[in-house]
């Protein structure tokens, strides 16, 4: 009578609800603590790296990083140097280059004549940033950024210097920011990479320094992390779609046959670039529906397509590129790199910055403004800047003669690779609005108050997203390998 009892108080109508109610309140707990089911022994999940990040509350949720590849010139954009103009066709005094390094370029050289900028300064805003005419947008917008013009560097040629600002190191084979950041944070979207690049060309100089692969890529970390490119092609990205004899249905099949060789493959030899490979499969499959309704940008109203600028509906253009990037930040992808190539301007500067501005300034403003008015900025992190600046003096041809001479006075000159300071400018969470930290000398050569580094930017980086730098480690060869190496500090400063 007693389990007859018990039987009747179990299977009772008030019961059940209590009982359901329970479980679906379990399940809902679980899912906002663990959206992907990464706790779950899922091949397919993203594999715990058990290092308890984020450190402390961040400031960031994404990052958005426009890497101008080729160098900048801060004198013909941000670092306003009257004395440049007053000094033009002066030769550089040996007191202020005491020395330092050259490109190949520039160190046969007999003599370094000063150049100003052709372009015209302005202060813009509350707080008064100077800013060229090369760059309207971004001057009207200046009161949002936070402009870091001590930055320095110790690579003095583009591959090296690139690297650096990208891996933490001037040599490759290091795992790139994005791998680190999706390392260390994991993912905000299954159905999207934690990391995605987006490439474009300029017209300052459409034929300059390529870039590679290698700049994504994850180096030592598992593959699970690197970057993923997506190109404005018909195919954002290769090999995603099935065979055109390949249905749905039987690429489903497909996958989960080869999960299982991969998993009986994984017992036996205990290699986990096996299940990373699995996850791959199953995240290439969930990108079939994701990645084409992310790069299809014909449902954006007219109104934001005319706030980007007339190359917005141009794919593989600057313009369409931050507009997808927008997109993907919608979306909760981690990381979005944008590499824009073109600034590389050793001859004819003045002629050639004008279309590489022209290509990044509307677009760039429109971008921080889009996603201020969507709420966005306030956890998305904006960084724009090169891997290293140009020099105050005119790069020649020959040792300095009255031809050259005419060809400065003629505006017909360029600038050579300077490593020893220039401008970047950052935005959105968690940075100071209307700032700028650190100054550089009257010919804008040497840094002569609050010097950033690299490791420093990547250090404050890595700190708007909650994590400790030096803390962040991944073990490799016998060594303990991190973004910043052994140097960088946090530039607090500069944090809001």
């Amino acid at each position: 009578m007693k389990e007859l009892h018990n039987h009747f108080i179990n299977n009772n109508r008030r019961n059940f609800l209590k009982k359901t109610g329970l479980c679906i309140g379990g399940l809902a707990l679980g899912s906002m603590l663990d959206p992907f089911g990464n706790q779950k022994s899922d091949p397919f999940s993203v594999i715990s790296n058990n290092l308890n990040l984020p450190h402390f509350a961040p400031k960031a949720k994404r990052i958005i990083y426009l890497f101008q590849s080729g160098g900048p010139s801060q004198h013909d954009l941000f670092d306003y140097k009257p004395k440049l103009n007053e000094m033009k066709g002066i030769d550089l005094p040996e007191s202020v280059r005491m020395g330092q390094r050259l490109t190949g370029m520039t160190s046969g050289q007999s003599n370094f004549p000063l150049v100003g900028s052709a372009a015209n300064f302005k202060q813009y805003g509350e707080a008064r940033a100077w800013v060229s005419d090369l760059l309207p947008y971004i001057g009207k917008i200046s009161d949002e950024l936070c402009f870091i013009k001590s930055m320095h560097t110790e690579a003095i040629n583009h591959d090296p210097a690139v690297t650096f600002f990208q891996t933490g190191s001037q040599q490759p084979g290091r795992p790139s920011m994005g791998s680190w950041l999706s390392y260390g944070l994991g993912s905000l979207n299954k159905n999207l990479p934690d990391f995605v690049v987006l490439l474009s060309r300029g017209t300052g100089r459409p034929k300059g320094q390529p870039l590679y692969s290698r700049l994504w890529g994850n180096g030592f970390l598992s593959s699970l992390h690197q970057g993923v490119q997506f190109r404005s092609a018909k195919d954002p990205v290769l090999f995603l779609k099935n065979p055109e004899s390949l249905s749905k249905q039987e690429r489903r099949k497909m996958l989960d046959y080869l999960s299982e060789l991969n998993e009986e493959q994984e017992k036996k030899f205990g290699d986990k670039e096996v299940s990373n490979r699995i996850s791959q499969y199953e995240m290439a499959y969930r990108m079939q529906t994701s990645v084409p309704e992310t790069m299809d940008i014909s449902d954006e109203p007219e109104n934001i397509l005319k706030l980007y600028g007339p190359n917005a509906n141009k794919p593989g253009t600057y313009a369409a590129n931050c507009i997808l990037a927008r997109k993907l930040i919608e979306k909760d992808v981690r990381f979005v790199q944008l590499y824009h190539m073109g600034w590389d301007q050793h001859s004819d500067l003045p002629m050639q910055i004008k279309g590489q501005a022209n290509d990044v300034d509307q677009p760039t403003a429109a971008l921080i403004m889009d996603l201020k008015q969507r709420g966005l900025l306030e956890d998305t992190l904006i960084v724009w800047g090169g891997e290293f600046g140009r020099t105050s003096y005119g790069q020649l041809q020959t040792s300095l003669s009255k031809e050259d001479l005419r060809v400065i006075k003629a505006g017909k000159y360029g600038r050579d690779h300077h490593p020893r300071c220039f401008t970047i400018f950052m935005a959105g969470a968690g940075v100071k609005p209307g700032f700028s930290y650190g100054q550089t000398d009257d010919l804008g050569y040497n840094i002569v108050k609050d010097p950033v580094h690299v490791h420093d930017l990547q250090a404050t980086i890595l700190h708007l997203f909650g994590i400790n730098h030096e803390k962040m480690v991944y073990k490799y060869q016998g060594r303990r390998f991190r973004l910043t190496d052994v140097f960088g500090k946090v530039k607090h400063d500069i944090l809001s």
